[in-house]
């Protein structure tokens, strides 16, 4: 059986193609990060140039990330921006809250293990999806 055809208008359409741009602007710039994090110890050896190189790189998608991120923005209707911008609050407080004092922990050596910016990457990730999804499902 064949599916109906979408009726999707251009507001839609427009929406999806912004989510799309956004997500592959996402998944390069971790790409890049993981390779600017990994590739010093496990492909160049550390060598100076290709980790500079690495650094620019990641930068450069960094910025293209948030230029992607604003346009996304700004292409939203205002409910869909309300719960995106909600879940971005939520998220800069979880990190502020919990990413100072996991620092101070760690400076004085209260912990059992070293401080990683890669667990406040983390919760900060966690965080927005769940708020996110949460917005998205109490005004549907």
């Amino acid at each position: 059986m064949s599916q109906p055809p979408t009726s999707e208008n251009g507001y839609q359409s427009r929406t999806r193609a912004n989510t799309m741009r956004l997500l592959r602007w996402n998944f390069t710039w971790a790409a890049v990060t993981l390779l600017m994090a990994f590739g010093p110890g496990f492909i160049w050896h550390k060598a100076l140039v290709f980790t500079l190189l690495a650094v620019g790189l990641d930068v450069a998608m960094g910025v293209g990330m948030i230029l992607a991120t604003i346009k996304y923005v700004t292409e939203l209707d205002d409910l869909q921006r309300k719960v995106y911008l909600n879940a971005l609050g939520i998220t800069v407080g979880v990190a502020l809250i919990t990413g100072v004092p996991y620092a101070v922990l760690d400076a004085y050596h209260v912990m059992h293990f070293k401080a990683n910016f890669g667990h406040l990457v983390i919760l900060m990730g966690l965080t927005f999806l769940v708020s996110f999804v949460y917005g998205t499902w109490r005004y549907r």
